[in-house]
């Protein structure tokens, strides 16, 4: 897809949706995320893993954050883009502020915990220091029933 410069677009979404499905399979919810250098190479890839590690810091965003910086031997990922299914949490929000990536993309909005379109609005806060580029909405409807489904078999 060609945006408005002619520059191709390539959504990294697809390889998100993967790592949630990973996710769900192994009883986490089912969110996954994938973190892409400026050249478009993939620097990591993670799903949710806060059960698996007994950590409730292991969300997916975090996760590819911590293995793209210890990969790049860097705290920071400037012109990095960051594709996850579901809108960041206010912690991941952070993370993605404080990593100074330079994109957001996410499929499905989270009006029940999301830090970016609705709650906390990280990147609106005067004390965030550096606020990505969002874009919303990619996949969305894949990665919703993702969830729905995942959450349904719970109840």
């Amino acid at each position: 897809m060609k945006g408005q410069c002619g520059v191709v677009f390539q959504s990294y979404m697809g390889l998100a949706l993967d790592e949630a499905r990973a996710a769900g399979a192994r009883g986490e919810v089912p969110v996954g995320a994938v973190l892409v250098a400026p050249g478009g190479e993939v620097v990591a890839r993670a799903g949710n893993r806060t059960r698996e590690l007994s950590d409730p810091t292991a969300h997916a965003e975090v996760l590819v954050i911590r293995a793209a910086c210890a990969a790049l031997g860097s705290e920071r990922l400037p012109g990095h883009d960051l594709y996850v299914t579901l809108e960041p949490c206010p912690m991941c929000a952070q993370a993605v502020s404080a990593a100074r990536i330079a994109r957001l993309y996410y499929g499905a909005g989270d009006p029940k915990s999301g830090g970016v379109a609705v709650g906390a609005r990280i990147f609106t806060h005067p004390q965030c220091h550096h606020a990505p580029e969002v874009y919303d909405g990619i996949a969305a409807r894949e990665a919703e029933v993702l969830l729905r489904e995942f959450f349904a078999g719970r109840r």
